[in-house]
Formats: C-alpha cells, structure tokens, sequence
C-alpha cells in the first residue's frame, strides 16, 4: 500500500462548517446543562471529583436524582469533547485549511478538558460562588472563540468602518463581557446555589442586580449607536441580531427577578447570555477599522462607510 493511499481525504467545507456550527451549539448545550444541575439543587450530587464518590466512578442509588444529574452532565462533557475532537480532524483535512485556524481548532479542544477540570474544581471546592462564576466564564469564553472559528471557516466578509466604530464594537463586546460577569455575582449572592448548603458570596443581591441592570443599560443603549451607523452595510446584520439579543435577553432578566426567579426562566437566561456572547463576538469579528485597508482582511472587506460618516 502507497503512503498517500493512507492518508486521510480531505473533507468538504460544507462538513467543515457543520462541525464548526457543532462546536457552537455543543459548548452552548453543556452551559445549559450545567445550569441546570445548580438550578436543580444538583451540584453536589456526586460529592467528589474526579469519582462521584469516594469509592465509585459512577453514582448509586443513595444518591438519588441529583446524583444522576450532575453526573449525566459529567457524561456530557465527554460528548462535547467528542464533538471538539472531530471539529480538529475536519479542519485538519480541510483542503483551504490555514495554520490559524487548526491553532484555532486546537485551542477550543485543549479549552473543553481544562473546563472540566475546573468543572471538578467546583465540586471539591463545594461549589464555592466565585469558583462557580469562573466555571461559567470560561464556558463563555469557548463560545466566543467557537463564534471566531465559524467566522473564519465561513471566510464572511468584514466591513471597513471608521476608528471610532470599530472603538464601539470593541466596547460592545467588553460590556458584554461585563454584563455576563456581572450576571455570575448576582448569581452567587442569590438563591440557586446548587445545594442547599452551598455558600453564598454575601453581596447584596439587590444592590448588584441594580448595578447589573445599569451595564445592561450602556450596553443596549451602544448596540443601538452601532446599528444605526451600520445601516446601509453587512454590519447592519450582526448589529442587529445582537441588539434583538439584548433586547430579548433584558426582558427575561426583569421577568425573573420580578417572578422570583424561576428555574425556567433562569435557564432561558443563561442560553441568552451564550447568545449575547456569541452575537457581540460576531459583531467584534466583521468590524475592522478602514486604516487596515492594505491588509488582506480589508481586501475582502465591503468598502463601506456609514451613512454619517459621509
């Protein structure tokens, strides 16, 4: 047998671009699940880590439903690190596969087992509410870069914007950085604490929904400057799917702190927040300032400007 009749055919971008899409909703689904197992008082129910117990890898009965759940979301991880490694081996055999974007493939896969580990970190820390905060954080953070993966198997054209937009993109996606930061010490002064006797970080809730609530503010209130400069060009589209994000994702925060917040809607906002990642990152990625108009990511750029900037 010939050396090149073992190698491995090159795939689609077609296939590229489902695995990519994978990715994204994969590390969106695992940020669900483990939400749910805090909303569900379930974050303890395998008491240890890296074994459910001290004696089992898996849970028995004694432990009930909540062992079954926070170890099914132990199971989970494994299926998106599944999904991650053949994210890899596609863009490797990807025929218009560029270095960045295997590093970028790469990087995601090496980021979901170090989310585990931190994912265990809660566990012996016993749920701890700023080891908790972390835990989410980074789960956000792999949603971000799965977002800058799909961009770039999508080779989608970026719009060539004055500075000070480009300035507002990147403040865009710092306030939403913010906003889900916020949101996770919010979290952890409230109830939903994963286990009944979970310590709490011993902030004021109200006080900090007030002060979450005022960045959500800024935040919207940005997006809006953003869109209606980015009428007329491809930047209108991100700009506006991010702005019905926040808009969506506002609502249900008021609806929950007003009904007591329950599980369902907490849920729905947790996938909202992984969506106002996602959109805010898109909107950063197809934004490039004008001034890189010699580089090779302005020459697929749309020469547009925003109608007032003429």
């Amino acid at each position: 047998m010939s050396q090149l009749s073992i190698l491995p055919r090159a795939v689609s971008t077609r296939t590229v671009r489902r695995w990519a899409w994978a990715t994204l909703v994969a590390n969106v689904v695992i940020i669900l699940t483990g939400g749910l197992v805090r909303l569900t008082s379930s974050g303890l129910g395998c008491p240890t880590w890296p074994r459910c117990t001290s004696g089992s890898f898996v849970p028995h009965r004694e432990l009930g439903v909540h062992g079954l759940i926070e170890f099914g979301n132990r199971l989970l991880t494994y299926v998106l690190i599944a999904v991650v490694l053949a994210t890899v081996v596609a863009v490797w055999r990807w025929t218009s596969s560029t270095r960045p974007v295997r590093r970028l493939a790469v990087l995601i896969a090496l980021g979901v087992p170090f989310q585990g580990v931190v994912g265990g970190i809660t566990v012996l820390t016993r749920l701890n509410p700023w080891v908790v905060a972390l835990h989410l954080v980074l789960s956000m953070a792999l949603v971000g870069l799965s977002v800058l993966l799909l961009v770039r198997v999508h080779d989608e054209p970026v719009t060539a914007v004055a500075p000070w937009v480009r300035g507002a993109a990147v403040g865009v996606l710092a306030l939403a950085a913010v906003v889900v930061y916020l949101g996770t010490v919010v979290t952890g002064s409230g109830p939903h604490a994963g286990d009944a006797n979970a310590p709490r970080n011993g902030l004021d809730p109200a006080l900090w929904s007030h002060v979450h609530a005022a960045v959500v503010y800024a935040l919207v209130a940005l997006t809006v400057v953003v869109t209606w400069v980015a009428r007329g060009t491809s930047l209108l589209r991100p700009a506006a799917v991010l702005l019905g994000v926040e808009l969506a994702q506002g609502a249900v925060g008021f609806a929950q702190y007003f009904t007591g917040l329950p599980v369902p809607l907490v849920a729905l906002h947790l996938v909202g927040a992984a969506a106002l990642v996602a959109s805010a990152t898109w909107l950063f990625l197809v934004a490039r300032p004008a001034r890189v108009a010699g580089s090779p990511a302005a020459r697929r750029a749309e020469p547009a400007e925003a109608p007032a900037q003429r």
